[in-house]
Protein backbone atom coordinates (compact mmCIF):
# COMPACT_ATOMS: atom_id res chain seq x y z
CA UNK A 1 0.00 0.00 0.00
CA UNK A 2 0.95 3.24 -0.99
CA UNK A 3 1.57 5.75 2.47
CA UNK A 4 2.36 10.37 2.62
CA UNK A 5 4.94 11.15 5.30
CA UNK A 6 4.47 14.50 6.29
CA UNK A 7 6.95 15.55 8.78
CA UNK A 8 6.32 18.85 10.49
CA UNK A 9 9.15 22.01 10.70
CA UNK A 10 11.85 20.60 9.07
CA UNK A 11 13.98 22.90 6.48
CA UNK A 12 12.46 25.83 7.72
CA UNK A 13 13.95 28.74 8.03
CA UNK A 14 17.17 26.93 8.05
CA UNK A 15 15.89 25.23 11.43
CA UNK A 16 16.20 21.57 11.81
CA UNK A 17 17.86 21.05 8.50
CA UNK A 18 17.27 17.35 7.26
CA UNK A 19 18.52 16.19 3.38
CA UNK A 20 15.70 14.27 1.30
CA UNK A 21 18.28 11.92 0.41
CA UNK A 22 18.57 11.18 4.36
CA UNK A 23 15.23 11.45 5.06
CA UNK A 24 14.38 9.08 1.62
CA UNK A 25 17.38 6.32 2.89
CA UNK A 26 15.72 6.29 7.07
CA UNK A 27 12.41 5.24 5.33
CA UNK A 28 13.98 2.77 2.45
CA UNK A 29 16.07 1.33 6.00
CA UNK A 30 12.98 1.01 7.84
CA UNK A 31 12.00 -1.66 4.88
CA UNK A 32 10.15 0.92 2.55
CA UNK A 33 10.07 0.25 -1.25
CA UNK A 34 9.14 3.18 -3.51
CA UNK A 35 10.55 5.96 -1.50
CA UNK A 36 10.39 9.45 -3.16
CA UNK A 37 10.50 12.81 -1.62
CA UNK A 38 8.91 16.38 -2.55
CA UNK A 39 10.31 19.19 -2.14
CA UNK A 40 12.51 20.17 0.99
CA UNK A 41 9.83 20.56 3.66
CA UNK A 42 9.65 16.86 4.54
CA UNK A 43 6.72 15.00 2.14
CA UNK A 44 7.98 11.31 1.71
CA UNK A 45 5.62 8.63 -0.44
CA UNK A 46 6.52 5.37 0.16
CA UNK A 47 5.04 1.74 -0.03
CA UNK A 48 5.10 -1.20 2.70
CA UNK A 49 2.88 -3.81 4.09
CA UNK A 50 3.93 -3.36 7.56
CA UNK A 51 1.84 -1.08 9.96
CA UNK A 52 2.64 3.16 8.48
CA UNK A 53 2.29 4.25 12.10
CA UNK A 54 5.07 1.87 13.40
CA UNK A 55 7.56 3.00 9.89
CA UNK A 56 6.62 6.59 11.45
CA UNK A 57 7.99 5.58 15.05
CA UNK A 58 11.10 4.23 13.48
CA UNK A 59 12.47 7.29 11.19
CA UNK A 60 11.36 9.45 13.93
CA UNK A 61 13.65 7.87 16.31
CA UNK A 62 16.16 7.47 13.69
CA UNK A 63 16.01 11.35 12.91
CA UNK A 64 16.54 11.72 16.73
CA UNK A 65 19.18 10.15 16.56
CA UNK A 66 21.06 11.46 13.78
CA UNK A 67 20.46 14.76 13.86
CA UNK A 68 19.22 15.70 17.60
CA UNK A 69 15.41 16.52 17.17
CA UNK A 70 12.05 14.88 17.56
CA UNK A 71 9.87 15.35 14.41
CA UNK A 72 6.21 14.62 14.49
CA UNK A 73 5.26 12.35 11.25
CA UNK A 74 1.41 12.60 9.94
CA UNK A 75 0.67 9.52 7.75
CA UNK A 76 -2.29 9.55 5.06
CA UNK A 77 -2.63 6.41 2.41
CA UNK A 78 -3.86 7.74 -1.25
CA UNK A 79 -7.15 7.33 -0.61
CA UNK A 80 -7.19 9.40 2.54
CA UNK A 81 -5.49 11.96 0.63
CA UNK A 82 -8.00 11.82 -2.35
CA UNK A 83 -10.54 12.04 0.17
CA UNK A 84 -9.09 15.46 1.55
CA UNK A 85 -9.15 16.67 -2.25
CA UNK A 86 -12.68 15.79 -2.33
CA UNK A 87 -13.56 17.10 0.69
CA UNK A 88 -12.39 20.64 0.69
CA UNK A 89 -15.12 23.24 1.03
CA UNK A 90 -13.38 26.13 -0.50
CA UNK A 91 -13.17 24.81 -3.63
CA UNK A 92 -17.30 24.22 -3.60
CA UNK A 93 -17.37 27.90 -2.92
CA UNK A 94 -15.05 29.09 -5.74
CA UNK A 95 -11.92 30.74 -3.85
CA UNK A 96 -8.81 31.08 -5.19
CA UNK A 97 -6.74 27.71 -5.13
CA UNK A 98 -3.73 29.69 -4.63
CA UNK A 99 -5.16 30.45 -0.92
CA UNK A 100 -5.85 27.45 0.30
CA UNK A 101 -4.08 25.43 2.72
CA UNK A 102 -4.62 22.30 4.87
CA UNK A 103 -3.85 21.14 8.02
CA UNK A 104 -3.37 17.71 8.66
CA UNK A 105 -4.23 16.30 11.85
CA UNK A 106 -2.40 13.37 13.63
CA UNK A 107 -5.91 12.63 15.51
CA UNK A 108 -9.21 13.51 15.47
CA UNK A 109 -10.43 16.45 17.65
CA UNK A 110 -13.21 16.10 19.79
CA UNK A 111 -16.94 17.99 19.18
CA UNK A 112 -16.08 19.91 22.06
CA UNK A 113 -12.79 21.21 20.85
CA UNK A 114 -14.00 22.14 17.84
CA UNK A 115 -16.75 24.31 18.88
CA UNK A 116 -14.78 25.93 20.93
CA UNK A 117 -12.31 27.59 18.38
CA UNK A 118 -12.47 31.38 17.48
CA UNK A 119 -14.04 31.40 13.81
CA UNK A 120 -13.11 35.35 13.89
CA UNK A 121 -9.18 34.67 15.53
CA UNK A 122 -7.60 36.08 11.63
CA UNK A 123 -10.12 37.80 9.50
CA UNK A 124 -10.21 37.67 6.86
CA UNK A 125 -8.82 34.07 6.86
CA UNK A 126 -11.64 30.95 7.02
CA UNK A 127 -11.16 27.85 8.21
CA UNK A 128 -13.29 24.75 8.19
CA UNK A 129 -12.33 21.13 10.43
CA UNK A 130 -13.43 17.76 8.94
CA UNK A 131 -12.40 14.68 10.01
CA UNK A 132 -8.43 14.86 10.55
CA UNK A 133 -8.03 17.85 8.15
CA UNK A 134 -8.27 21.39 8.73
CA UNK A 135 -8.74 23.88 5.43
CA UNK A 136 -7.53 26.96 5.42
CA UNK A 137 -8.44 29.81 3.31
CA UNK A 138 -5.72 32.70 3.76
CA UNK A 139 -6.04 35.98 1.37
CA UNK A 140 -2.93 37.18 3.09
CA UNK A 141 -0.72 34.15 3.15
CA UNK A 142 0.16 31.11 5.73
CA UNK A 143 2.97 34.17 7.24
CA UNK A 144 0.20 36.63 8.12
CA UNK A 145 -2.28 34.09 9.63
CA UNK A 146 -3.18 33.56 13.32
CA UNK A 147 -4.42 30.84 12.51
CA UNK A 148 -0.94 28.57 13.17
CA UNK A 149 -0.28 24.93 14.05
CA UNK A 150 0.25 25.50 17.58
CA UNK A 151 -3.41 27.52 17.91
CA UNK A 152 -5.12 24.16 16.20
CA UNK A 153 -2.57 21.98 18.36
CA UNK A 154 -3.01 23.58 21.47
CA UNK A 155 -6.71 24.24 21.21
CA UNK A 156 -7.59 20.76 19.69
CA UNK A 157 -4.77 18.52 21.50
CA UNK A 158 -3.75 17.44 18.65
CA UNK A 159 -0.13 17.97 16.29
CA UNK A 160 -0.68 19.42 12.74
CA UNK A 161 1.51 20.32 10.16
CA UNK A 162 0.61 22.27 7.22
CA UNK A 163 0.69 22.27 3.56
CA UNK A 164 -0.37 24.31 0.59
CA UNK A 165 -3.06 23.23 -2.10
CA UNK A 166 -0.40 23.09 -4.77
CA UNK A 167 1.36 20.56 -3.04
CA UNK A 168 -1.60 18.36 -1.61
CA UNK A 169 -2.20 17.89 -5.73
CA UNK A 170 1.02 17.68 -6.40
CA UNK A 171 1.63 14.81 -3.80
CA UNK A 172 -1.67 13.24 -4.83
CA UNK A 173 -0.86 13.00 -8.17
CA UNK A 174 2.69 11.85 -7.32
CA UNK A 175 0.98 8.72 -5.19
CA UNK A 176 -1.33 7.34 -7.91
Amino acid sequence: MTHLALLRGINVTGKNVLPMKDLARMFADAGCSNVRTYIQSGNVIFGTSDEAGKIAQVVTAKIEKKFGYRVPIIIRTSEQLRATIRGNPFLKAGVDEKWLHVYFLAYSPNTAAIAALDPIRSVPDAFHVRGQEIYLHLPNGMGQSKLTNAYFDSKLSTTCTARNWATVLKLSAMME
